[in-house]
């Protein structure tokens, strides 16, 4: 409680709760304005938060990171477009019932299931955060190498979709990642002739061009700017006495289950809100009313995305692991500010660490009273084309990148990365392995050089020491599950070709 008390005493200093404010309303807003996101978002302010403190930067990126995840099911309620990727499972009740004239109902229940979602996350991660940095003290060069190795295959085979492109995808992250100079030989190392890249490439040119500008390219023949038009008044989002008795024990149920996934690396409120989808379309008496209306399947997902993106700040505050594309981003804030995360953050960065989990309580507080007052300004920000709406973004992303190092050449970067983003869109490459990888890559390394070090080149020192070697045998389990879940499907897919 006493360290409780501190975090509070630094988040509600007057600079950092101004923050913490533009942070959920940016947040909220960028969510309402579909294909956009939070990844997009927290990339394209990356680069403003250079000149804040660093606890007051990581108050704003993280307050735009769960108030887009608020933001989301508008759009997707009101309009069937979903504004962030975890919301898009809400467009299946949501709009229904919207089309029935609960589009109030509907809002006001993702509202209140967001914020009792986002609330067991918070407390969650002020029990296990610094739980699991105590335990991981003992970890050396060989657990963090074996933990990250397991949350890069992790993340490469839980991307919803090819295994083996999100494989491939991480591999690819861990190349980009590779490129510069070598900071141990002090070799150059994939610059391919250009002097601006022997740095690297920089994380914010990766992130918006692989988020931001694939998008806008993406979004050139999307129509746009369609008008919402009834009114949704205070009264119409109250919830019926039969509609909240369904309501709040579906939004208890994403809760826990949003709480379960987030912390685990590349899976993230998208595979929490589709399983609680699922969950409750199971338990369900009568299914057929998913899809229809079926306020428990708006009310399920919206608690289980916001108790998920809570929860993914546990690995990546308590071991460097990024849960989630967004969380690899807040990780390479740190670093861009000298902090180091992992299990001395606690002790070294207490100020940093307490305050920030306190404002989580402050944004989600401030998301609640702001949310519901202000949809109808949402949705009149729907009504913008996205003739409009997209060049705007466009430029954004060109001076912000350009800010960094004040470098044209890496507004030529930016408009190239997003170039191959849009081409593994069309391939359907998920891009978030390809960050992740490129986040992780260079600890990958580092640690693995430091226990060859320790281990005087042998490789059988990782499976020597207990912590480790259970790493390991986690992830080779992990790799036959995914084997043999292919291989299942493989025969599926071959005795129903037989039977037909």
């Amino acid at each position: 409680m006493d360290a409780l008390i501190l975090g509070f005493e630094v988040a509600l200093t007057g600079t950092n709760l101004a923050y913490c404010f533009l942070g959920v309303l940016l947040g909220t807003a960028i969510g309402v304005l579909p294909g956009i996101g939070a990844l997009a978002a927290v990339s394209m302010l990356l680069p403003v938060t250079f000149y804040l403190h660093p606890t007051t930067a990581l108050i704003l990126l993280a307050g735009v990171y769960y108030g887009a995840e608020y933001g989301g099911s508008t759009a997707s309620i009101l309009l069937r477009l979903p504004g962030t990727p975890a919301s898009a499972i809400t467009c299946l009740d949501g709009y229904p019932m919207a089309k029935q004239g609960k589009a109030g109902v509907a809002l006001f229940t993702t509202s209140v299931g967001s914020f009792i979602g986002g609330s067991l996350g918070i407390i969650l991660m002020m029990v296990l955060t610094p739980a699991i940095m105590t335990m991981s003290l003992a970890f050396g060069p060989a657990e963090y190498f074996a933990i990250i190795l397991l949350g890069l295959v992790a993340a490469g085979t839980a991307t919803g979709g090819s295994v083996v492109k999100g494989l491939m995808m991480i591999v690819f992250g861990l190349l980009v990642g590779c490129i510069g100079t070598d900071l141990n030989t002090g070799v150059v190392r994939y610059d391919l002739g250009f002097y601006e890249l022997q740095d690297g490439i920089n994380m914010v040119v990766l992130a918006m061009g692989l988020f931001g500008v694939s998008e806008v390219i993406a979004s050139i023949d999307r129509p746009g700017g369609e008008i919402v038009q009834r009114r949704i008044s205070l009264r119409s989002m109250i919830p019926s006495r039969a509609e909240w008795r369904q309501a709040y024990p579906a939004i208890l149920r994403g809760s826990a289950i949003g709480a379960f996934f987030g912390p685990l690396p590349g899976t993230g409120p998208s595979l929490a809100s589709f399983m609680s989808y699922l969950v409750e379309k199971r338990i369900a008496r009568d299914p057929s009313r998913f899809g229809k209306g079926a306020i428990e399947g708006v009310a399920s997902p919206e608690a289980a995305n916001n108790a998920a993106v809570q929860t993914a700040f546990i690995p990546t505050l308590a071991l460097g692991i990024p849960g989630t594309a967004t969380t690899a981003i807040l990780l390479g804030a740190m670093m861009v500010h000298g902090i180091q995360p992992g299990p001395r953050l606690v002790t070294q960065n207490q100020d940093l660490f307490w305050g920030v989990i306190a404002s989580f309580w402050i944004g989600n507080l401030l998301l609640l009273i702001l949310n519901i007052p202000l949809i109808g300004i949402w949705v009149s920000i729907l009504k913008i084309p996205y003739r409009l709406l997209y060049p705007a973004i466009l430029i954004f992303i060109c001076v912000g990148v350009y800010s960094v190092n004040n470098n044209l050449f890496d507004v030529w970067m930016v408009l190239i990365v997003g170039l191959v983003g849009y081409g593994l869109r069309l391939l359907e490459f998920e891009p978030a392995p390809l960050l992740i990888g490129y986040i992780l890559g260079p600890l990958l390394e580092e640690n693995l050089r430091r226990g060859l070090l320790l281990f005087r080149g042998d490789y059988m020192g990782f499976v020597q020491r207990p912590i480790s070697a259970g790493i390991l045998l986690l992830l080779v389990l992990l790799i036959a599950y995914v084997a043999w879940s292919r291989y299942r499907a493989v025969r599926r897919g071959v005795s129903a070709a037989a039977a037909g």
